[in-house]
Order: C-alpha cells, then sequence, then structure tokens
C-alpha cells in the first residue's frame, strides 16, 4: 500500500498517492471540490488508462478507492459546473503538480545534492534540468486543455435540451470535434440511441435512452389538411446536455 499524502483546498482535503513518481488522487475527494455529484458515474466515462483502484489508508482501516491520473483529474475538471472549477485546476498544475514532482511526495522538502563535490554540482544541474522538462510539459498540457475547457464551461451552464442540429453545432465548438447532423444522427443509431421505425423509416428513441437521461422527446402533431382531424406524428429527438457530455466524450476518445 502507498503512502497517503494530504492537501487541502479550502475546506476539503484531496488525498493522493504516487506512483512511479506520478500522482494518483482519490476520485471521491475531487469530485467533492468540483461539486460532482456522482462521482461513479463519473469515473466510469474516464479511459481506462486515466482511472485505477488503489489501497489507501482510512480511519477504517485500508480501502480499495477508486483513483484518477493527472489526464483523469483533467477530464473531471471540464465536466464540473462549478465556477471554481477553473481556479482549481490552476492550483493543481501551478503548485500541487510541480511541488510532487520536485520532492516525490506532496509537502516533503527535495533532497539536494552535496554541491561542494563536482558530482554533486552535475546532479544538482541535472535535476534542474528534469523539473525544467516536466513544467514545460505540463504548461504545454494545460495549454491543450484549454479550448476544450473554454468549450465545455459554455456547454456546462446549459440546461434542458436539444435538437440534434443544434447538439452537432454545440459539440463542434469544441476544436477536435467536427460532426453535422446528418453524421451525428448515424452515430446516435451505431450507439443504440435511436433506431429507424419500420412503417415510416422515420427515427425514434430507444426507452434506455430516455431512462438513462441522454434523450427526451417532444411530442409532435398537425391537423390533416382536409379533414381537420389531429394527427399524432413521430416524436421530436432531442439531446439533453447529459447526453452531449456522453457525446463529446465518445467523440474525443476516438479522434485520440
Amino acid at each position: 500500500m502507498s503512502a497517503v499524502e494530504l492537501f487541502s483546498y479550502g475546506s476539503t482535503d484531496v488525498r493522493t498517492v504516487v506512483l512511479d513518481g506520478e500522482p494518483w488522487f482519490v476520485a471521491a475527494d475531487v469530485c467533492a471540490v468540483l461539486a460532482i455529484a456522482n462521482p461513479h458515474s463519473s469515473v466510469a466515462l474516464l479511459d481506462d488508462d486515466e482511472r485505477g483502484l488503489h489501497s489507501v489508508e482510512t480511519l477504517g482501516g485500508p480501502q480499495s478507492l477508486a483513483t484518477v491520473n493527472e489526464p483523469g483529474l483533467y477530464s473531471l475538471i471540464l465536466r464540473s459546473r462549478k465556477p471554481e472549477a477553473k481556479a482549481f485546476k490552476r492550483w493543481i498544475t501551478h503548485e500541487v503538480l510541480p511541488q510532487i514532482r520536485r520532492t516525490g511526495q506532496y509537502g516533503a522538502a527535495p533532497a539536494l545534492p552535496d554541491i561542494t563535490t563536482p558530482t554533486g554540482v552535475l546532479a544538482m544541474a541535472e535535476q534542474f534540468a528534469a523539473t525544467a522538462r516536466q513544467l514545460v510539459a505540463t504548461q504545454a498540457q494545460v495549454a491543450e486543455l484549454e479550448p476544450a475547457a473554454a468549450s465545455w464551461n459554455t456547454l456546462a451552464t446549459a440546461d434542458g435540451d436539444f435538437l440534434v442540429a443544434d447538439a452537432a453545432k454545440i459539440l463542434s465548438r469544441d476544436s477536435a470535434i467536427k460532426i453535422g447532423q446528418n453524421r451525428l444522427y448515424t452515430l446516435l443509431s451505431e450507439l443504440r440511441w435511436i433506431y429507424r421505425g419500420a412503417g415510416d423509416g422515420r427515427w425514434r428513441t430507444y426507452q434506455t435512452a430516455i431512462e438513462t437521461g441522454r434523450l427526451s422527446e417532444m411530442p409532435m402533431s398537425h391537423y390533416h389538411p382536409r379533414t381537420g382531424e389531429l394527427v399524432l406524428d413521430p416524436p421530436q429527438i432531442r439531446i439533453t446536455v447529459k447526453g452531449i457530455e456522453a457525446l463529446r466524450t465518445h467523440l474525443t476518445r476516438a479522434a485520440a
């Protein structure tokens, strides 16, 4: 079992474990900071190499807890609707992660080489060079995530549901995604969220997609031009914010 380090963001403690020099964060703690109501489902949406289970010492003894690495942490931050998420990300990337990488654990002072010897001077130079490379890599990764974060923040403030054509436009705000209405309909069919009716070939929604909160339906009707009778049409398919989030995750994984 790896040693657990605590750091506090506001009034919330976030537990970390360092494995092979890389930090892993307890997912439940991160979700508490970001006000993500369902940590289990949010972590389940991450890629396999972004999440894991690690034995963590708790008040009740060792427990196997869900953890996320640095890329997984960024993915959770992008899903948060909390305005403070951006400040939390900056604090993680500018303070916590650099310190973890320099020291091997949060809050510990680095062991400095003996600079009174040629070997110590060389070791010190190599240590500084390694730290510089790590910081540059971190800053580059954060810069790559900024456009996606801005796009997701715009979406995360939305409510209700959207026409398929409008959902395609929202998804395309992400620079990594290019999709139109027709292609989105095809994708929804491939994901088994919708299907074509046997009689008229019109798109219809699978009940499971509605029950999971990814799609909704709007009743549609018209009056017959000759008889004036009310005719019920197939309901209009609409994509919820939760559905757009799931589609965005699927499309960004496919583009990777």
